[in-house]
């Protein structure tokens, strides 16, 4: 079967006319004679969008019931035996009652339509895409409960944002047009102000952008365009590790910024060998981390051809300019090896434009590693020294009798070729000249005729003598060469194996920064590493193994290398050669990252319980300017009545005002001792009385509790269990709380069940209600405070019953966890310990966690 097409509107505000712009499509289609079904459009009561349902075929929303309350979902089982052309289903990101429909999200839905063939025209605003959604919340300080994965709305065939002006949609807001009149200064002081309708307008239009862009780009692909669409300034800059990287980042990003909405890509390209000489990882490390704050991004791509590799990168990322340092080749290296990378880059460049940016270093050569680096100096002595006494060692051998008459002129050419090899793997190339020169005059003066003589009479014997030299010369530099390689490659594989040791350190969780500065103690051989701050010369961390303090220890070196903006890394040692410092370097790095995760997640964690204080302080404001006014509104009207001189009550009505009057004020004292409850908890100024304590002796105080009208209690054999280590009033107000929750959830004619069992030194009580339950993601959710999760009728509390309830249970060493009851419902299991036998009463102070 064809996959149905998807359409999608989407809203970069509520109100910006979304769901009538999808009516409006839908009617269209239904002019031109397409089977057109609404299946579902939430029009809000706003009524030149329910005109445009006139003429439209709706299907009826199927009835459903959640913990009491009555509601209507679209009914897509309907839908789907319907089967029209197009269906119109409003409301992407909505969350079906549990219960009334066959998917828990509306988006899973409409995928079941599209999979059945149907074209489907939908809406979704932008705060609801589930990438955006804590974004969308930090800009307008609303939490969105309702998302929809980004991936199902890319998937779409047509995607057309619905956008207006924020003035504009605050005059359709003042209008009437979007929220009743009674709502409407309310909502432009709050989330229609017009910097959150700003950033949300901005929002949109950068994630349209982006998909624009990825069908920009499946569209090049498809069609194997190469040409450069200079549809978004795209500006990639070259990274070679080399000082000027940080001039180049800077004037690249200069460059991106003149156009608005320009992308910024850095790029080094890597040997395949990853021998390449020069390049300073820990340069590489410090400007990746500034292309990423100037909002870049870094790539790396494997090439040994260096400017076609970045051309094709270029061109791979449909790149408008390139930005490439000027080269630190000097005039006479230019001439003698011809035109360099840059130049190399402009003539394959084609319509991508290339700068060349000057810099300090232009013309001064490139940093090649010296001869230094691969010979010791007992090599660099011993390699001049072998080429002269081993030719004139091997021709006093070949000069023997013996040998003489058993060898002819080639195989002892070929023994002073052997000689020159061997001296070329001991000192290099240079030696190999030495010796091959050496060995060249020997030859002629011992074994070609005329003996004796440094002539040659044959000119047969000048091309033999001429042609050892070249060879001799050649093979020597080839094997030097190789040598060098090979002692590159080696050092790199070591450089790698660690550093790749010391990244699984860190994405495994372990890099702390004492187990950081022991690896670096550790991979350098130091006697001592030490993390220093910057400025004050104090130590921050250090990090020496045992035996090696004390006196008596020889002089040592300190190396100190930056490990990020505050702190350098000292190691205390052996004086370290140039090629370790480049890898220690690196390894700060690494450990001054690890020093500012730190730092960061210290911040987080200040600021996680100011953040929490704060939610608390919103949800109660929330709360009491709801919760405690009602009762105190009811209590209030009573009295005013019957302090009233203008009517005369009878004696029942001033009863009923009374009592009125005396429960208002019973609810709103307990409120208020919840409230109380809580913060003397969270402060720690609860004293517990804890003792043997029978749970019968404090049930039936709990279920007094209950409002009339309230399900029954059906409670087990509570005497068959042991007493509890408990507060008895503390635990008559856990038990209150339980009851009151279960009996709120009850639907009527069904009982709240109270058992207890006793278990492995513990009490468990299990209090049972037959109400629809509560979804395994959101029951620790159900402990929060000021939290009514599921809760249809907001004027029942402060949603602090079971906060208080598993605050005060943990206080007495306790747990009260949910759990599924069978046949459903939600079960709360208090756990209590047993009491001693012979338990004296004692006063214990509470101390929040």
């Amino acid at each position: 079967m064809t996959r149905g097409r998807l359409k999608v509107y989407l809203g970069a505000a509520p109100g910006v006319g979304k769901t009538y712009r999808m009516l409006d499509e839908a009617r269209r289609r239904a002019a031109r004679g397409a089977d057109v079904v609404v299946g579902v459009a939430e029009c809000h009561g706003r009524p030149h969008t329910e005109a445009m349902l006139g003429g439209l075929e709706q299907l009826p929303r199927t009835p459903c019931a959640y913990r009491g309350g009555g509601y209507t979902e679209f009914d897509v089982s309907a839908l789907l035996a319907r089967r029209p052309e197009v269906a119109v289903v409003d409301e992407l990101a909505h969350t079906n009652v549990p219960g009334g429909g066959r998917n828990a999200k509306r988006w899973q839905d409409v995928e079941e339509l599209l999979a059945a063939g149907i074209d489907v025209v939908t809406a979704v605003n932008i705060q609801h895409l589930a990438s955006l959604n804590d974004v969308v919340e930090k800009i307008t300080k609303v939490p969105q409960a309702e998302t929809v994965p980004d991936e199902v709305v890319r998937r779409a065939d047509q995607i057309e944002l619905v956008d207006l002006p924020p003035e504009g949609l605050r005059r359709r807001m003042a209008h009437g047009n979007i929220h009743p009149p009674e709502k409407v200064d309310a909502a432009l002081a709050d989330y229609f102000r017009p910097g959150n309708l700003t950033a949300l307008r901005q929002l949109a239009l950068l994630w349209v952008a982006d998909r624009v862009d990825e069908a920009l780009v499946a569209y090049r692909s498809e069609h194997r365009i190469g040409g450069v669409w200079e549809t978004r300034e795209r500006v990639v800059v070259a990274l070679t590790g080399g000082p000027e990287g940080d001039t180049l980042i800077r004037r690249a990003a200069r460059i991106a910024d003149r156009a608005a909405g320009g992308d910024l890509l850095a790029v080094h390209i890597a040997r395949s060998d990853g021998l390449a000489a020069g390049a300073s990882y820990a340069a590489l490390a410090r400007q990746r981390q500034l292309v990423e704050d100037l909002g870049g991004s870094y790539h790396s791509v494997v090439g040994d051809d260096v400017a076609s590799a970045l051309v094709e990168f270029a061109r791979a990322e449909n790149a408008t300019q390139l930005v490439l340092g000027t080269s630190r080749r000097r005039r006479l290296e230019r001439f003698l090896t011809g035109r360099g990378t840059g130049e190399t880059v402009v003539a394959r460049s084609g319509d991508i434009d290339v700068h060349t940016v000057t810099h300090e270093r232009a013309g001064h050569g490139t940093l090649l590693p010296s001869r230094r680096r691969t010979l010791s100096r007992t090599r660099r002595v011993a390699g001049p020294v072998a080429g002269l006494l081993l030719p004139l060692a091997l021709t006093w051998l070949l000069a023997a009798e013996g040998a003489r008459s058993a060898l002819d002129l080639t195989s002892e050419a070929l023994l002073f070729l052997l000689a020159v090899v061997g001296v070329a793997c001991i000192g290099g190339v240079a030696s190999a000249v030495v010796a091959s020169v050496t060995a060249s005059l020997l030859l002629n003066y011992w074994f070609i005729p005329p003996i004796g003589h440094f002539t040659l009479d044959e000119p047969n014997a000048v091309l033999a003598v001429a042609v050892f030299a070249v060879v001799a010369a050649t093979v020597a530099a080839v094997v030097d060469r190789s040598l060098r390689l090979s002692r590159r490659s080696a050092r790199a594989t070591a450089e790698a194996e660690t550093m790749s040791s010391l990244a699984g350190t860190i994405v495994r969780g372990g890099a702390t920064i004492p187990a950081l500065l022991e690896r670096t103690r550790e991979a350098f051989g130091a006697e001592a590493a030490e993390l220093v701050a910057l400025g004050d010369g104090r130590e921050r961390d250090h990090h020496e193994p045992s035996g090696r303090a004390g006196g008596g220890r020889a002089p040592t070196t300190l190396t100190r290398v930056p490990a990020g903006p505050a702190h350098e890394l000292v190691l205390r040692g052996r004086q370290l050669p140039a090629a370790d410092r480049r890898v220690l370097t690196a390894f700060a790095a690494h450990v001054g990252a690890a020093v500012e995760r730190a730092r960061l997640a210290e911040a987080v964690a200040e600021v996680e319980p100011v953040k929490a204080a704060d939610r608390m302080r919103t949800a109660l404001l929330r709360a009491v300017g709801h919760d405690l006014r009602t009762p105190l509104a009811a209590g209030w009207a009573a009295v005013a009545s019957l302090r009233s001189a203008d009517v005369d009550f009878s004696a029942d009505d001033r009863a009923e005002l009374l009592a009125t009057a005396d429960a208002s004020m019973a609810r709103l004292n307990r409120l208020v001792e919840n409230l109380l409850d809580l913060a003397r908890l969270e402060a720690g100024a609860v004293r517990l009385d804890l003792r043997a304590t029978a749970l019968e002796e404090v049930l039936p105080g709990a279920l007094d509790t209950l409002p009339d009208g309230a399900a029954g209690i059906e409670a087990g054999d509570l005497q068959e269990v042991p007493p509890v280590l408990a507060d008895p009033p503390l635990l008559e107000r856990v038990l209150a709380n339980l009851v009151n929750n279960a009996a709120r959830h009850t639907p009527q004619g069904r009982k709240v069940v109270v058992t207890a069992s006793a278990h492995a030194g513990r009490v468990e009580v299990r209090v049972v209600d037959r109400g629809p339950g509560v979804p395994a993601g959101d029951r620790e959710r159900l402990f929060e405070p000021f939290q009514r999760l599921g809760d249809t009728d907001n004027t029942t509390g402060l949603g602090l019953g079971l906060a208080l309830a598993r605050g005060l249970t943990e206080a007495m060493d306790g747990t009260l966890a949910p759990e599924d009851t069978p046949g459903g419902g939600l079960t709360m299991v208090l756990s209590l310990p047993f009491a001693p036998a012979l338990h004296v009463p004692h006063h214990q102070a509470v101390t929040p966690a």
